[in-house]
């Protein structure tokens, strides 16, 4: 493990580690706080750690709070990587036992709820609990909704830049966008443009390909950890409107009931970053639910 580099340079300030993992891949990580309990926090697409920044100093005086880079974001290593959501679940196991981390809860947002998901679906004893933010994979797409979903995302990035896109995706994620979001939307701007574009596209394809072609609905049976869902009830991108006309309780509700152990939150006037939009809500649901 190499030592911490400083890289955030805002209002909130970490070091930044560094750990190889078993594919060769060398992920960025935060690592804050102390306690008895772990949360190893995942984010979503395009995004990266810095994402959790207000759970991070919410919850850093009770539990060791560790956010990961996925491969492909953040401080992480690039490369062609084989991008999707079990060999990112995969990432995130091997980074637990890199760290030998012990009494881990698991939070993933969006992309990252998938992660963890399937995850917990393939080796149950990553984790003994489970926190899902807004999280994919509880909507669920046909063969047809899955080529529509993938056909209009290329029709529109025929009109934008990456850049664009990730501007565009961002700002359009919350109910009531906070203005200390742009700090977050130009760090990834920048951490996108010292990188090779081709593979950004190549990554950001092969993760929407995972989301829609390695499911785990039919198999949240099998989460047996106590689990805590928290949605937006605003939430924009879940689910896809087009596709599925209903709203977003509907969706959590639909994943909860299959889950064994696990409850289901909406926060009002909020949309799909609910750790960001709704800190505090949020953190002090985490805290009655880890208590």
């Amino acid at each position: 493990m190499r030592g911490a580099i400083l890289f955030y340079r805002q209002a909130l300030t970490y070091d930044i580690h560094k750990v190889q993992l078993s594919n060769g891949c060398e992920v960025a990580y935060i690592d804050e706080g102390s306690g008895a309990q772990t949360i190893l926090f995942v984010h979503g697409l395009a995004t990266y750690a810095r994402s959790w920044k207000y759970q991070i100093e919410g919850l850093k005086d009770k539990y060791r709070c560790i956010a990961i880079d996925l491969p492909g974001n953040g401080k992480s290593d690039r490369g062609d990587y084989p991008y999707g959501i079990n060999f990112f679940a995969g990432c995130v196991y091997d980074f637990i036992q890199k760290l030998r981390l012990t009494n881990v809860v698991l939070a993933g947002h969006s992309m990252g709820g998938q992660v963890v998901l399937n995850l917990l679906i393939n080796l149950p004893s990553a984790a003994e609990k489970l926190i899902l933010f807004a999280p994919a994979g509880f909507e669920t797409f046909n063969g047809i909704e899955r080529s529509l979903y993938q056909s209009s995302i290329s029709f529109l990035d025929m009109f934008s830049t990456e850049e664009n896109s990730l501007r565009r995706t961002i700002r359009s994620s919350f109910y009531q966008y906070p203005p200390q979001v742009d700090e977050m939307i130009e760090e990834l701007v920048g951490l996108m443009k010292v990188h090779s574009i081709r593979q950004y596209r190549a990554m950001i394809e092969a993760c929407v390909a995972g989301m829609l072609h390695e499911p785990v609905f039919d198999q949240l049976h099998l989460i047996q950890q106590p689990t805590l869902v928290m949605y937006g009830e605003r939430d924009a991108l879940i689910p896809n409107r087009l596709i599925h006309p209903v709203n977003t309780r509907a969706i959590g509700e639909a994943g909860v009931a299959r889950m064994p152990y696990a409850t289901l939150q909406m926060i009002p006037r909020c949309g799909h970053f609910l750790q960001l939009e709704k800190a505090s809500v949020v953190n002090g649901l985490v805290r009655e639910f880890l208590g």
